[in-house]
C-alpha cells in the first residue's frame, strides 16, 4: 500500500476547507545569519540587539521575512506543491515579532477556486496565518496560487473568487509593543533620511544589482524548506529550468532597498504583490521603490510609509512598469505594495 503522497491537485480544494500544515519549526540565529548572508540584508533593528533594545524592544526580531518564508515554506506541501506558479499576495500583516528561539507552524483556508480556461490548472485562493508557540499570530496574509489538475476531464468547481481589500488600511496596521523611535540613531542605521524627508509619489532608483545564483537559491528554498517542484526538479518544466522562488525575489528587492530605505526598518503590511515574470539563475535583478503613502502611528517616533518594491531584470527601464497597452513589460519580475515602520 502505498505511503508517499503526491500533494494535491486542484480538485483537491474546495472553499471553507482548513488545512492545518505539518512540521512546525524552531528559529533561531543560524535562520538569521543565513538569511543575512543569502540576500545580504542589514537594517539595524534585525542586525543588532543594542539598537534594537535602544528602539525599545527586548532583543533584536528575525528579519520580518524570515518568518514570512518560514510560514510560507509550511504552507507548499499542502498548497502549492503542484503549482505551476505562485501568482500574488493581498492583505497581509505583520502582527507580532518572531525572535530567536520562537516556533513557528501555519494553517491556511481556502477562500477561493477558479479553473482556468486551458482545464488543465486552475486558481487556488488560501488565507495563511502563522502562529507562535503561544498560539499568537505572527502573521496572515492571502495568496493565490495556479495548481494543476489531476485529471483535465474532471468538472470544473463551480468559481468562488475571493473579494480582495486594494490595500491594508493603516490605521489597523500592528506597531510591535514597545517600539520608540524617539532616540533613533540615524548614523548606526546607516542613512539620515526620516518619515518626513519622503513625500508621496517621490521615485528612488536602488542603484545597486545582485546577479541570482543557482546555489544561492537552492540554498535558500531548502533553508526555507519550500518543497514546490518547479524550484528542486527540472523535469517539471518544458523549459528544463529551476523557477526561481518567489520569495526570494521578493527578499532579494529588499535587501537592494536598504541604498535610499536605510530606515524604512520593519515590515507592516503586504498590501498587494505579484510576481509578473518567472525568474531564473544567470539574472540580474534591480529595483526601485515609489512613495505610495504615509501614515502617523500611535506609537512614538514611529511613523508608517507605503511602498511600491519593484523588481526588475538589468537593462528594463527603472520607473517604467508597463507598456502602452498597459501590460507589464517583460523585464519586470515582481510589483510590491507593503506597509514600513519608520523613525519621523
Amino acid at each position: 500500500m502505498a505511503k508517499t503522497n503526491a500533494g494535491r491537485f486542484f480538485e483537491d480544494y474546495a472553499v471553507g476547507q482548513v488545512i492545518a500544515h505539518a512540521v512546525p519549526r524552531t528559529v533561531a540565529e543560524g535562520e538569521r545569519a543565513l538569511y543575512h548572508a543569502l540576500y545580504p540584508a542589514r537594517h539595524a533593528v534585525y542586525s543588532s540587539d543594542v539598537f534594537a533594545q535602544d528602539c525599545g524592544l527586548a532583543a533584536s526580531p528575525m528579519d520580518d521575512l524570515i518568518g514570512f518564508h518560514v510560514v510560507f515554506g509550511k504552507s507548499v506541501p499542502d498548497i502549492s506543491l503542484n503549482a505551476v506558479a505562485n501568482l500574488g499576495y493581498s492583505d497581509g500583516r505583520f502582527l507580532k515579532p518572531v525572535f530567536p528561539g520562537d516556533t513557528l507552524r501555519a494553517v491556511s483556508e481556502v477562500i477561493g477556486v477558479k479553473q482556468n480556461s486551458n482545464g488543465k490548472t486552475g486558481v487556488v485562493y488560501v488565507r495563511t496565518t502563522g502562529l507562535n508557540q503561544d498560539d499568537e499570530p505572527v502573521l496572515e496574509y492571502i495568496r493565490w496560487v495556479m495548481v494543476r489538475k489531476r485529471d483535465v476531464s474532471s468538472l470544473a468547481p463551480d468559481p468562488v473568487i475571493p473579494q480582495l481589500s486594494p490595500s491594508v488600511e493603516a490605521g489597523t496596521l500592528v506597531v510591535p509593543e514597545g517600539l520608540d523611535f524617539t532616540a533613533y540613531d540615524f548614523e548606526l542605521a546607516g542613512e539620515p533620511h526620516r518619515w518626513g524627508d519622503y513625500t508621496i509619489g517621490e521615485l528612488i532608483d536602488h542603484v545597486d544589482g545582485i546577479t541570482l545564483e543557482e546555489a544561492e537559491h537552492m540554498l535558500a528554498t531548502r533553508l526555507w524548506q519550500n518543497t514546490a517542484k518547479v524550484h528542486f526538479d527540472v523535469t517539471h518544466r518544458p523549459d528544463g529550468q529551476r523557477l526561481i522562488y518567489g520569495g526570494h525575489i521578493i527578499s532579494l528587492a529588499r535587501t537592494l532597498s536598504f541604498n535610499g530605505l536605510a530606515n524604512a526598518q520593519m515590515i507592516a503590511g503586504l498590501n498587494a504583490g505579484v510576481h509578473v515574470n518567472p525568474a531564473f539563475a544567470g539574472t540580474t535583478v534591480r529595483a526601485w521603490s515609489e512613495v505610495l503613502d504615509k501614515a502617523p502611528t500611535d506609537a512614538p517616533g514611529v511613523g508608517a510609509i507605503r511602498l511600491r518594491l519593484v523588481a526588475v531584470e538589468d537593462g528594463t527601464e527603472p520607473f517604467v512598469l508597463r507598456d502602452s497597452e498597459g501590460k507589464y513589460l517583460p523585464g519586470v519580475l515582481l510589483d510590491l505594495d507593503y506597509w514600513a515602520l519608520m523613525p519621523v
